[in-house]
């Protein structure tokens, strides 16, 4: 398959003309044969919705305000985020997969930070799943931001049978004084070639840009191969589309040359983590 990955900058509280401009992109990625194109976190909605999640919150089962999305799918699966109201009324930050013209999985945030800047955990509820999901691409995993700073998840998505990581981010600009290069990107870069290489399986990461309520999101966007190599690589700062082809013969590849992934001893990881646990 062809995928592609479009970091853009959202209008906090305006689901409609976010709509739209998810819709555009969607089809300049069309015309490029893409299959999938990934949109970072919270993209429907704007990052620092604060009470705001109150009004703006979907729940997935009833909406109707993703119908024009759930259409486009049927020419290009999308992946994109909002804030999801469940039916007990809690809210998450939520990303989604839509194809063939439905929501096919969800995933909502495990870890909604609350350290520095971050506010999350006072207006997100927590997610408590994390699992791999059946596409017409094979088994895909999703996670929101901070998530991909837990290493049991991609862990687990990938022992579940994801080949592909997905990973959608809102990450603020955090500037470091007497270093040349961007430290954001660097860091961000080497957990995802990590998980990569370690996990041999593609990873995809979309991060938003632009200012919001006096945060600066600083894209960086990127697809990484299973042998940890970044194969596209978007823009600091500015909207940016890329595009890379996933060959699932390069999953096989990596994991037949180094052996890590396929001889993970699972119970034995499971028996130490029960020992650990213990009060």
């Amino acid at each position: 398959m062809k995928a592609a990955v479009a970091q853009i900058t959202s209008v906090l509280g305006d689901l409609q003309k976010n709509i739209k401009h998810h819709l555009d992109y969607c089809d300049e990625a069309i015309k490029k044969n893409a299959d999938i194109i990934v949109f970072p976190e919270l993209s429907l909605t704007g990052y620092s919705l604060k009470d705001l999640n109150f009004v703006i919150s979907q729940n997935l089962k009833e909406t109707k305000l993703l119908n024009e999305l759930k259409k486009k799918s049927s020419k290009i699966s999308i992946v994109c985020g909002l804030a999801e109201e469940s039916d007990e009324y809690g809210i998450y930050n939520t990303g989604i997969f839509i194809s063939e013209g439905k929501i096919e999985f969800s995933h909502r945030k495990i870890y909604p930070p609350t350290y520095g800047l971050f506010e999350e955990f006072r207006y997100f509820s927590r997610g408590n799943e994390c699992r791999a999901h059946e596409t017409k691409f094979g088994k895909l995993g999703l996670l929101v931001c901070e998530d991909m700073w837990h290493m049991s998840l991609p862990y687990t998505l990938a022992h579940d049978g994801a080949k592909i990581l997905i990973g959608i981010a809102a990450s603020p600009t955090r500037l470091s004084a007497d270093h040349e290069g961007f430290k954001n990107y660097e860091i961000n870069s080497e957990h995802h070639r990590t998980f990569a290489r370690m996990l041999s399986c593609y990873f995809l990461f979309s991060n938003r840009v632009g200012y919001e309520d006096g945060v600066n999101f600083w894209g960086g966007s990127e697809i990484v191969d299973p042998f940890g190599n970044v194969i596209a690589a978007a823009k600091l700062f500015d909207e940016d589309i890329i595009y890379a082809d996933i060959d699932m013969e390069e999953v096989k590849r990596s994991r037949h040359q180094a052996r890590h992934f396929l001889d993970e001893d699972l119970d034995l990881t499971i028996k130490n983590l029960k020992k650990i646990s213990k009060p």
